[in-house]
């Protein structure tokens, strides 16, 4: 078999990121205490394991290389964001709510036809992405029968507006 005729199962999915923090209690009160995940394992003072919904983890967090390192230099390689995906449009706007009130700062937020995003970083200046798939219905094509993506402003006026439906 030829390496382009692979490919992947169509249920495969990411299962977990793990990220490099230079303090842990600092990155478990964004992830858990602002964002809301919650801890599935602990490995003493080094690393976290952390998850939605009772899954053994989606993000993992150590300081065994990183532990009061500085961050990554924004223009070099390595990961751009992690995407938290959400269930509904109103779970996302339930986040946004939360930031607002807490006073984090945004670093974008985006209508990418397909979904709806919020951009931030987390203590560490690790991007974070927090979004909801529109219903694939709803997803336009180009002629070519590539799926239509773009990057427009969110209404986050609107997406609040899911608070009080």
């Amino acid at each position: 078999m030829e390496p382009q005729d692979y490919k992947l199962p169509a249920l495969t999915r990411i299962g977990h990121v793990h990220l490099k923090v230079a303090d842990l209690d600092r990155a478990i009160d964004f992830y858990c205490g602002l964002l809301g995940f919650e801890i599935t394992t602990r490995y003493g003072d080094q690393a976290v394991f952390i998850s939605a919904g009772g899954y053994h983890h989606h993000i993992g967090l150590n300081t065994w290389y990183s532990k009061d390192a500085p961050p990554a230099p924004q223009h070099g390689v390595g990961l751009f964001h992690t995407a938290i995906l959400y269930p509904t449009r109103k779970d996302l706007a339930a986040i946004l709510d939360r930031l607002l009130k807490a006073e984090y700062p945004l670093s974008g937020a985006s209508d990418h036809g397909v979904s709806e995003a919020l951009y931030l970083n987390d203590p560490d200046n690790n991007g974070v992405e927090l979004y909801w798939d529109r219903p694939k219905e709803l997803w336009t094509y180009l002629p070519d029968g590539s799926i239509e993506m773009f990057t427009k402003s969110l209404n986050l006026r609107s997406l609040l507006g899911e608070l009080n439906q």
